[in-house]
C-alpha cells in the first residue's frame, strides 16, 4: 500500500500504528475471498495466491483472525437491517465482537457503519466495490 495514491495516508498511518502494537488483524475469510477472486480471474498475482498469502502475512504485527463461536453467533443476530452475504455478515460480526474497525470498499458494510452498527472506514479502490 505504501506509495499507492488510492489509499489515504492517514488510513495507512492507522494501519501501520495498529501493526506496530500487534493489533492489526486480517480475517481468514478475507483470505478466502481473495483466493476466490483469483480463481475467477478477477485479481492476478505474479506468484501463486498461497505464496502471496505467505508473504503478505509475514508483515510484522499482522495477525490472522479466525471465526470463533462468538462471531458466528453474532453474525446470525446482527442488529438493524444488514442484507450482506454470509461472509460479509461474518466479517461485520468479527469487527463488532472483537471491538475492531473494518476497512472496506463494500457499500453495504459502509452504510451499516454509518447507521452506527459497526466501525467501518471506506478504503479507496481503483475498481469500485467488490
Amino acid at each position: 500500500m505504501e506509495g499507492d495514491a488510492r489509499f489515504d495516508p492517514a488510513m495507512i498511518g492507522e494501519l501501520e500504528d495498529a501493526a506496530s502494537t500487534g493489533s492489526l488483524f486480517v480475517s481468514t475469510l478475507s483470505l478466502w475471498e481473495v483466493a476466490a477472486l483469483e480463481s475467477l480471474g478477477r485479481v492476478r498475482f505474479a506468484v501463486p495466491v498461497d505464496a502471496w498469502f505467505e508473504e503478505a502475512l509475514g508483515v510484522p504485527g499482522l495477525n490472522l483472525l479466525d471465526v470463533d463461536s462468538r462471531t458466528a453467533a453474532e453474525s446470525a443476530r446482527l442488529p438493524g437491517a444488514f442484507a450482506g452475504d454470509p461472509v460479509d455478515r461474518l466479517l461485520v460480526a468479527a469487527a463488532r465482537t472483537h471491538g475492531g474497525r473494518i476497512y472496506t470498499a463494500d457499500d453495504r458494510i459502509l452504510a451499516y457503519g454509518r447507521a452506527g452498527y459497526v466501525d467501518a472506514v471506506a478504503i479507496a479502490t481503483g475498481a469500485g466495490s467488490a
